[in-house]
């Protein structure tokens, strides 16, 4: 049986991938399953395709050729070199790259492959794609649409129908499209797109903003300097994906320019909000977009079953949150959003072959994990605001960055406490771990502390809080932070379960030596016999307390009554061995602590 390939010819980047196991895999090279849509000549005349190509785009435009699926089914040459080429040409010398990788890892002959294309592709531009690949000497079973492989890619069987939203924001393109799957055929509703909106104007905002503060500071502009540019460029691309989980980066390119025949250096610290400001009015148009196909499609937010994101610059974390609070759902990010079309594009050719294929499987975090901070909750300020960092059904391994701030002037300790769950109150969340960082420098209120968090397959997860002014910083570890959410549940069924034994009529006898309680182990909070979630609950109450009556010496009379009797409360909660009544009244108390730290 021969091979089928699936290919995503794309305007930046494009990739391979075929059936293994059942399964759609990408096919790598030196690592990297991308392949740069670029391709070139060296000054020797030979031939580049690739990442070779990209390098040398910015220095020889003329021996370069890039973006060339933009002109695909128009008639008209490019240059490259000394001659002139089809577009259809170009595409075929990156088609046969592709095909030339696959049959170098497969061992074999590639013959046989499906191809994607933008669902708003004319019949002209379609049939030029599939000459493309002909002339890579491919077979072309099938041309399929992007948002349709990517569908693909989720689920090939759907045991019911399902309407989907493909936002697709690659490179150079983007395109919207609301996709409906029934009894495995998949029918694209609607579809609109912006053929000039990608990642790469990502690029060029950060690339001005960059230039503009250099140019401010030096009065250099870095645009009409070629070599500097095409630095520049890449920095800034780098800066944009470190951007996507971290909160903050450096640029940083030695020896950029020079002034008076002294060197200047490039060295500018961005953080994602700034960038994010950039990005914006970018983001806003695909918006329009999105309206506009719904609109066609005739459906609303509601009857929208999952929302799947392609394309590298999906990762932007604002595009999450635009798409979550306009379409009222999480976004699904389980599959690498560069790799899903190619994936998908494989799992059609498998099943042109008669191959059995089943959905990919992605090892993801079940619920979202994050820290309790200060905030507005129900329309009021409140110290049990749950702040989330990984987001639920984010692929692991995964890290993340966000940056916080401290509440009050001088404030020397920061106390960090990481949740799991998906309410916006963290009390209605899993406590999975906390520690404090000490040691602050003495800053006004909004001194910045970055806390990221590092989950790995196992479920192992990382906490680190870092002061960014002096780079002080503390870390945790928590073992099986994801088996937390279903351990407190177990716990709470044993808590339930002693509570109704405890109301029995008559004590269950125990032979002689089968049960023993250690003296003292009842006023033990760490004792055995207490549930981890009453050993916890007990601790951190214990150490609130001990804060607590620090705090009432400075407090006016009335205030310190009030909070002497909460403490009254708390004391009995624990006497009482209830983690349900310690925590309630804890909440009562940190609440009003923390209001007397702030007077």
């Amino acid at each position: 049986m021969d091979v089928i390939i699936g290919i995503d010819l794309g305007t930046t980047n494009s990739e391979v991938a075929v059936i293994r196991d059942g399964r759609p895999v990408v096919l790598e090279e030196d690592g990297d399953p991308i392949l740069p849509s670029v391709v070139g000549l060296d000054p020797q005349g030979r031939l580049l395709v690739g990442k070779a190509a990209r390098n040398q785009a910015m220095l020889a435009p003329e021996r370069t050729v890039r973006s060339i699926k933009r002109k695909m089914g128009l008639e008209e040459m490019v240059p490259l070199g000394d001659k002139k080429y089809s577009p259809q040409e170009i595409s075929a010398i990156i088609l046969r790259t592709l095909k030339q990788r696959a049959e170098k890892v497969l061992g074999h002959p590639v013959k046989k492959a499906v191809i994607t294309v933008p669902a708003f592709f004319t019949e002209g531009q379609r049939a030029a794609t599939r000459e493309a690949g002909e002339l890579a000497e491919l077979e072309v079973v099938r041309i399929i649409n992007e948002p349709t492989a990517a569908v693909l890619t989720y689920d090939p069987h759907p045991a019911e129908m399902e309407r989907l939203l493909v936002y697709d924001l690659g490179g150079g393109t983007f395109d919207v499209s609301i996709a409906q799957v029934e009894q495995g055929v998949v029918e694209i509703l609607a579809s609109h797109g912006d053929t000039h909106l990608g990642g790469d104007d990502f690029d060029q905002r950060l690339l001005d903003y960059v230039c503009d503060r250099f140019q401010t500071k030096h009065g250099i502009d870095l645009r009409e300097l070629p070599v500097a540019k095409s630095r520049l460029l890449r920095a800034v691309e780098d800066a944009k994906k470190e951007l996507s989980t971290e909160a903050t980066t450096t640029i940083a390119e030695e020896f950029i320019a020079e002034k008076n025949g002294i060197p200047l250096n490039l060295n500018l610290e961005v953080d994602r909000y700034e960038y994010e400001e950039l990005i914006e009015p970018l983001l806003a148009k695909t918006l329009v977009c999105l309206d506009k196909a719904m609109s066609d499609a005739k459906v609303q937010a509601h009857e929208i079953h999952k929302v799947l994101l392609v394309g590298g610059a999906t990762r932007t974390p604002m595009v999450h949150r635009i798409l979550s609070e306009r379409l009222g759902r999480p976004v699904h990010t389980e599959i690498e959003p560069d790799l899903a079309v190619a994936m998908g594009a494989a799992v059609q050719g498998g099943l042109i072959a008669g191959i059995d294929v089943g959905p990919v499987l992605v090892d993801i975090t079940p619920h979202t994990l994050g820290i309790e901070a200060l905030g507005e909750l129900h329309g009021s300020m409140s110290i049990h605001c749950f702040s989330a960092i990984i987001e639920r059904n984010t692929p692991l391994p995964a890290s993340r960055t966000e940056i916080y701030a401290t509440a009050s002037h001088n404030q020397k300790i920061a106390q960090i406490r990481v949740f799991q769950g998906e309410d916006e109150d963290t009390r209605y969340n899993t406590l999975v771990g906390e520690f404090t960082i000490e040691g602050l420098a003495d800053l006004p209120a909004g001194n910045q502390i970055l806390v990221r968090l590092d989950l790995d397959l196992n479920g192992i997860l990382k906490v680190t809080a870092t002061e960014r002014a002096t780079g002080l910083a503390r870390h945790v570890t928590i073992d099986n932070a994801m088996e937390r959410f279903r351990q407190r549940q177990r716990t709470d069924a044993i808590d339930r379960l002693e509570e109704v034994f405890g109301t029995a009529e008559q004590p269950i006898e125990l032979e002689e030596g089968e049960f023993s309680v250690t003296p003292g182990a009842l006023g033990d909070p760490s004792a055995e016999s207490l549930s981890p979630a009453l050993q916890q609950a007990i601790s951190s109450a214990t150490a609130l307390i001990a804060k607590a009556e620090k705090v009432a010496t400075r407090a006016n009379p009335e205030d310190a009554a009030e909070l002497k009797a909460m403490l009254t409360d708390l004391q009995l909660a624990i006497d009482k061995r209830s983690a349900d009544d310690i925590q309630s009244v804890a909440h009562e108390v940190e609440d009003l602590v923390f209001y007397l730290e702030d007077q």
